[in-house]
């Protein structure tokens, strides 16, 4: 297994440790593209704009050879801050020109995103208002956007130079250490109280049911803050090569695994209700025709087919189902009866596979979400047999 195990190692060191870096410059990218300036430069922009922002010196202890723990004091008083570790003597050796790890990985996610948006900005309006070296007519179109993101990238990159220099110098921290300290942190430590896990599904819920999709006006959240947790989970278990002790309970599969099931509002359990107890033709056909994708976490067929959007019968299920998964999974994860999600799965994976999967295998977390399925069963079978009723009065 060990051969194995390096092999995973070396895919780690090559994905996950540069992620923050990776999502630099794919911001940088996408951000030009959509205003249509050099998506390249834009790129490259924002992923030197997060380089700029990361401390670059590191400390190393170094075991001095052939000197025992005796020679401390003398070494001391020679101005050598030694330290006896054992019968070993170390030093702490200072060195220019490193990239930690926490801020290429996933903990430096928001500094990417913070970082990338504002330098990409940057670049953006200046080369709309035609702040580039301006070239002949007869140069070739390469070389020509070559030259006119010079000025442009400049000051992006010299603006967040001079932010950098400005934090060090007031706070005696770098950008990216003062943003993980002071945005990152705390709101990564408010996402792992049970009332924000069930804030966020509530407010996913309510979107949805006014027309708009949920899951994406609320991405910038779930995203930016459960995203980084679940690559932490990942990190430690990567490190520790087990579940306990996982820092983070509730991360970006969490949702998805137990309170999302056939889509937002567990809707494969209406299905289900529906083809059980529904005697409505027209509500049986859009749930037979839903049926196939609803497996694949995939409704908008039910949202806006039965329709469940602005339907005052669906309306207290279609809240409260998903606040009901997600206590339940947040309680089972936070007894240690589950592991926390760790594992990022695709999410068209069918019910209890996904959390199978994203718990790194956990059988207790398929059947969590198996019994997650049939309590959303339970609670709209009832709001099926009101349609039922409301056809009769009709």
């Amino acid at each position: 297994m060990t051969p194995l195990i390096n092999v995973n190692g070396n895919v780690y060191f090559g994905s996950i440790v540069i992620l923050s870096l990776a999502f630099a410059f794919a911001l940088g990218y996408q951000i030009a593209k959509t205003y249509n300036v050099n998506p390249i430069a834009g790129g490259v922009i924002a992923f030197s704009a997060v380089v700029v922002c990361m401390n670059q010196s590191a400390v190393f202890d170094f075991t001095l050879p052939g000197v025992d723990a005796a020679s401390v004091a003398a070494l001391n008083d020679l101005g050598v801050e030694a330290v006896a570790s054992g019968d070993a003597v170390n030093i702490s050796v200072s060195g220019w020109g490193y990239m930690g790890s926490a801020y290429t990985g996933a903990t430096g996610l928001f500094t990417a995103l913070i970082v990338g948006l504002a330098s990409s900005m940057i670049y953006v309006q200046l080369m709309i208002h035609k702040i580039t070296i301006k070239v002949p007519e007869n140069v070739p179109p390469a070389v020509g956007n070559a030259f006119a993101a010079i000025i442009p990238g400049c000051v992006a990159i010299y603006v967040f130079g001079i932010i950098t220099q400005i934090c060090v110098a007031t706070a005696g921290m770098y950008p990216n250490e003062l943003i993980q300290q002071w945005i990152q942190a705390p709101l990564m430590g408010l996402s792992q109280n049970m009332f924000s896990a069930i804030l966020v599904s509530f407010l996913v819920q309510l979107l949805w049911f006014f027309g708009l999709h949920g899951s994406n006006v609320m991405a910038p959240f779930i995203e930016g803050v459960y995203t980084p947790a679940l690559l932490e989970n990942l990190a430690y278990f990567e490190q520790h090569h087990t579940t306990e002790g996982m820092p983070y309970i509730w991360t970006r599969g969490s949702l998805d695994a137990y309170a999302q099931m056939g889509g937002s509002g567990v809707t494969l359990g209406l299905l289900i209700a529906i083809l059980f107890f529904s005697k409505r033709q027209d509500v049986r056909e859009v749930a037979k025709l839903a049926a196939p994708m609803g497996v694949f976490n995939i409704n908008e067929p039910v949202i806006f087919g039965l329709p469940i959007v602005l339907n005052p019968i669906y309306f207290i299920p279609w809240l409260l189902v998903p606040l009901v998964c997600t206590l339940i999974a947040y309680l089972f994860t936070a007894g240690g009866i589950i592991p926390p999600v760790y594992v990022q799965v695709p999410w068209v994976m069918p019910v209890g596979i996904y959390a199978f999967l994203a718990t790194g295998g956990s059988l207790m977390a398929g059947l969590v979400a198996l019994i997650n399925l049939g309590v959303s069963f339970l609670i709209w079978t009832p709001f099926v047999l009101l349609a039922n009723r409301q056809q009769e009065v009709e």
